[in-house]
């Protein structure tokens, strides 16, 4: 999304917002600032909630979805696992 404009910045943190709470449901607790994959499928979602294709995000990101939710169970299991 290249938005050169102040007047979408709520709607896209609204957006934001959702997509973080719907990744931390699918996939456990993350840090945005310190996971990377999370960092990217919360854009990405938002990317497809604020083109209105939503429906698409978990079908086109199930691998991803899925590596970030067995990665963050395996940290939890193991503190000390570099995953």
């Amino acid at each position: 999304m290249h938005i050169s404009h102040s007047s979408e910045d709520d709607n896209l943190k609204r957006l934001l917002s959702f997509s973080i709470v719907d990744l931390l449901d699918k996939c456990g607790q993350f840090e945005l600032d310190k996971d990377e994959r999370a960092k990217e499928l919360v854009f990405e979602r938002t990317r497809y909630a604020y083109n209105d294709a939503l429906e698409y995000f978990n079908d086109n990101f199930l691998n991803q979805i899925n590596s970030l939710g067995l990665s963050i169970a395996l940290r939890e299991g193991d503190p000390d696992a570099s995953v």
